[in-house]
């Protein structure tokens, strides 16, 4: 189902321009579809933003169908979205027109019910209660790597025709498409710190958005994509984050992307 976004963003002197990409919004990462349609979750809302860069306007996405997504990710120009209902865990597949294109159900399986990647063949990628990530295709899954012990669950986003996971207070490992590593990194942070979300915005650049337990304010961090090393960090007071098309991160509002502004 499609609906029009109750408040419109119209062009105006202070609307967000297209040298500016929104990477996380209210703690969420934002999923870019080419380098003009984000997905944006929306605070307290069912549903997902479209919002098209070119026109400053933003439609909803999933309302009828969505009840507390968090997760987000384009495929072949299918939205898919974390969900989870009674209590299970699951993926609604969306088209760009609102309309719902299958539902998956991650049922036990999944430690950590909003994280998960798929990669460019379709499968989805999700990390398991006992120390792996698992490969689900159609009813059935199969490993896809073995990952190191943690108290904590796992974050995943897809990069680079793989998977970036990270395992707080272990390590930051991307692996391609067949589970092979090809970069595993220490944790660079400290013990305290905590991740709040993955994203990687249209140009392949794989960012980190962390906090620290007993503290306020934010920190997004730059990956290299080629060696893991974090090449860019910005702090902010809140959740909200940008990235210019040279790759400089920014302290943003929320307000412009979602329409209040």
């Amino acid at each position: 189902m499609l609906l029009a976004f109750p408040v419109m963003l119209v062009v105006a002197c202070d609307a967000p321009g297209l040298d500016m990409e929104p990477v996380f919004v209210n703690g969420r990462a934002v999923a870019p579809l080419g380098d003009s349609l984000l997905a944006i979750i929306l605070p307290e809302k069912p549903g997902v933003m479209l919002y098209d860069r070119r026109t400053n306007t933003g439609e909803i996405l999933g309302d009828d169908a969505l009840h507390s997504p968090a997760h987000l990710q384009w495929v072949d120009d299918r939205l898919y979205v974390s969900d989870i209902v009674d209590g299970r865990p699951r993926i609604v597949v969306l088209t760009v027109t609102g309309e719902v294109n299958r539902q998956i159900d991650l049922g036990p399986m999944a430690a950590a019910a909003h994280q998960f990647a798929v990669l460019p063949n379709g499968d989805i990628i999700t990390e398991t209660t006992d120390d792996r990530l698992l490969a689900v295709e159609g009813d059935s899954g199969s490993t896809f790597a073995l990952v190191e012990a943690s108290p904590r669950t796992g974050f995943l986003v897809a990069a680079r025709g793989g998977v970036l996971h990270a395992v707080p207070d272990k390590s930051l490992t991307l692996y391609n498409g067949l589970g092979k590593i090809r970069w595993r990194v220490d944790w660079p942070w400290e013990e305290s710190a905590f991740v709040a979300d993955l994203a990687v915005d249209s140009h392949g650049r794989p960012l980190v958005l962390a906090g620290n337990e007993g503290t306020e304010g934010f920190v997004v961090f730059g990956l290299d994509p080629v060696t893991g090393e974090v090449s860019r960090w910005m702090e902010g007071p809140s959740s909200t984050f940008s990235i210019s098309r040279y790759g400089e991160i920014q302290p943003d509002s929320a307000s412009p992307w979602l329409g209040a502004g």
